[in-house]
């Protein structure tokens, strides 16, 4: 007999973020990719255009567990003191396709986000033997999931952390908490830039934020600003020298901006590029002195990766 909706599992926000904390998001990601599982043969999503944005359909299965994201993103949100994605999951038992969870979608993004970035880069973060400073472009859920994710991962304590906004007056008590707040193109950010270890870019921009020439040597950024191939947050010189991880070859190809135009820029070879199972299991590994860049624009198996941890963890407690 299948399920019936009394019996379905329903996990807020609240319930997600005390559940399941960062590092544990980012510890699911690492086990997804040390299994047989490779992000390659991940269900492609479907995005599709509607009045307000767009709405976003994301199936994964791995293992157990069938799982489906309906996220709604919302361009006009943020204006309205709305979250810009609204977002459902779904989780499903693979065998016999029973409903058995219903995750808050938007809470589950803001948690996977992040934790996909740290995981991609965690082999390069081990290169950090003092205190790091952070600079993160961005100010929502995104920008502050990310300071939050590195500090619970790295071994050592963040000396600084700076976040650089287009309105510093608009900027939230808790972000403020986290760091110091720079308006966006002042000299006061290029020398931030300068000094950064580690640069997030987690914005809508559509043109690069920064300029390459400001980048020390041997800083990690993430970027996980758009899945637009149009647009891009991070400048094509600055993957001149850079070792480059991605999610998976043919969805970068297919949908991040900053990897696409670097590519048609010249700046970058299509087949240099690592993939996040290479690095996270040793397979390449680049020089402590060399400048790594992953860029992510979200894929389905991420989402079911933290949310199966999620909904087992819940289901021990």
């Amino acid at each position: 007999m299948g399920t019936t909706m009394d019996a379905v599992k329903n996990l807020d926000a609240e319930t997600v973020f005390a559940t399941l904390s960062p590092a544990e998001a980012v510890a699911a990601l690492r086990t997804a990719l040390a299994t047989d599982f490779d992000p390659a043969d991940d269900i492609p999503r479907t995005i599709t255009d509607v009045t307000a944005g767009n709405m976003i359909f994301m199936p994964a299965e791995i293992g157990r567990w069938v799982g489906v994201k309906l996220a709604g993103v919302s361009v006009g949100n943020p204006d309205r003191g709305l979250p810009r994605i609204m977002a459902q999951y779904l989780m499903y038992d693979s065998a016999t396709l029973e409903l058995t969870t219903v995750i808050d979608g938007a809470a589950l993004t803001t948690l996977r986000t992040p934790a996909v970035s740290v995981a991609a880069v965690e082999p390069a973060l081990s290169r950090f033997t003092e205190p790091v400073k952070v600079l993160v472009f961005g100010a929502g859920p995104q920008g502050t999931g990310h300071v939050d994710t590195i500090a619970e991962v790295l071994d050592v304590d963040l000396a600084d952390v700076t976040f650089v906004v287009r309105s510093p007056n608009q900027v939230s008590e808790d972000v403020r908490e986290r760091g110091r707040v720079l308006e966006a193109q002042t000299a006061e950010v290029d020398a931030a830039v300068r000094a950064a270890d580690i640069i997030v870019t987690a914005t809508s921009a559509s043109e690069p934020l920064f300029s390459a020439d400001l980048v020390k040597q041997g800083a990690v950024v993430m970027a996980c600003g758009s899945h637009d191939p149009n647009s891009r947050e991070l400048p094509a010189a600055l993957f001149t020298s850079a070792m480059v991880v991605v999610e998976d070859l043919s969805t970068v190809l297919r949908e991040a901006g900053d990897v696409i135009l670097a590519i048609a820029d010249g700046a970058l070879d299509a087949d240099s590029l690592v993939t996040m199972k290479q690095f996270t299991t040793g397979a390449v590994a680049p020089n402590d002195d060399q400048t790594v860049i992953f860029k992510g624009s979200g894929m389905s198996w991420e989402d079911l990766a933290v949310a199966a941890e999620l909904v087992e963890k819940k289901s021990r407690s």
